[in-house]
């Protein structure tokens, strides 16, 4: 598979979102299992996770997808040592589901420890601030962040769901220390690309998530986005697949996450990689 930068590492062109192993119904152990291993000998060597990705509030399980990732890692029978986990921080689940914010830095050093000790690692490779918590000043969230590099918690800091001003504050704050920034990019969800200029203009990975309009949507995207299908009968590709070889024709600077809860979803995602789009194919699909 074609290799994308990340800070100092490179990194396989699509990585595995690893929520949907954690939203209901959860896929049993060893489906969940056989997707990231699927995902691993697919090439893939980026899997993104939060501490907040859990179950429901029947089965309320604190850093369940992480838990989820370490046991298949753990389990694979090859060489790991050139993934990268990327797990997120800041964001806060209760035992009835609901979301919240916390950027405390005491919060997130509670967090990343925490995360540590799930992830069964040393330091975190990329740990990302979730979202944004109107209570808390950004610059004092940025602080804690740069805390948890000083520390050795973490290696390198991602931001996630950041507008361009609170990036460019945290390019300031982080320096070298931020590597990327993870926002909502899809065939449906296009208003993050003045944020995929910035992220090219300032040297840093652009993560989409939910790259293929979300879990409920990405089934039927050909037949929301029928240009996309068109496309695809001509490569004889998914939708799916077209949708993520046009993010990743729009800078170099991008890495889809798609998710998957089957072995055969992310092997088809991996495959997106190889597939080149003409000049008149992505001029359509830009219209689109």
């Amino acid at each position: 598979m074609q290799q994308r930068s990340i800070g100092d590492l490179q990194i396989s062109a699509i990585g595995l979102g690893a929520m949907p192993l954690s939203v209901d119904p959860i896929p049993d152990a060893d489906r969940a299992e056989s997707t990231v291993h699927a995902a691993l000998e697919a090439g893939v060597t980026l899997i993104d996770t939060a501490d907040a990705y859990t179950t429901s509030q029947v089965d309320f399980m604190p850093g369940h997808n992480e838990q989820v990732v370490a046991a298949a890692l753990a389990s694979y029978g090859g060489d790991t040592s050139g993934v990268l986990i990327a797990t997120k921080g800041g964001s806060t689940r209760a035992p009835d589901g609901t979301w919240g914010q916390d950027g405390r830095p005491e919060h997130l050093r509670r967090a990343a420890e925490a995360s540590l000790r799930t992830l069964r690692v040393e330091a975190i490779g990329l740990y990302q601030h979730h979202r944004p918590d109107p209570h808390v000043p950004y610059e004092e969230t940025l602080g804690g962040l740069k805390e948890l590099v000083e520390a050795g918690l973490v290696r390198r800091i991602g931001l996630s769901n950041a507008d361009p001003e609170q990036i460019r504050t945290a390019h300031r704050v982080l320096g070298d220390d931020l590597v990327s920034v993870q926002n909502q990019l899809s065939p449906k969800f296009r208003s993050s690309l003045p944020e995929v200029s910035l992220c090219d203009e300032l040297g840093l990975a652009f993560l989409p998530w939910s790259p293929l309009g979300g879990m409920r949507e990405a089934s039927d995207l050909g037949e929301r986005h029928s240009a996309f299908a068109t496309v695809a009968a001509a490569h004889d590709a998914s939708p799916q697949q077209v949708a993520l070889a046009w993010l990743l024709g729009l800078s170099e600077c991008v890495v889809p996450i798609p998710g998957a809860s089957r072995p055969e979803s992310i092997r088809g995602s991996a495959l997106a990689a190889e597939l080149v789009l003409t000049d008149g194919e992505r001029a359509a699909l830009d219209d689109a």
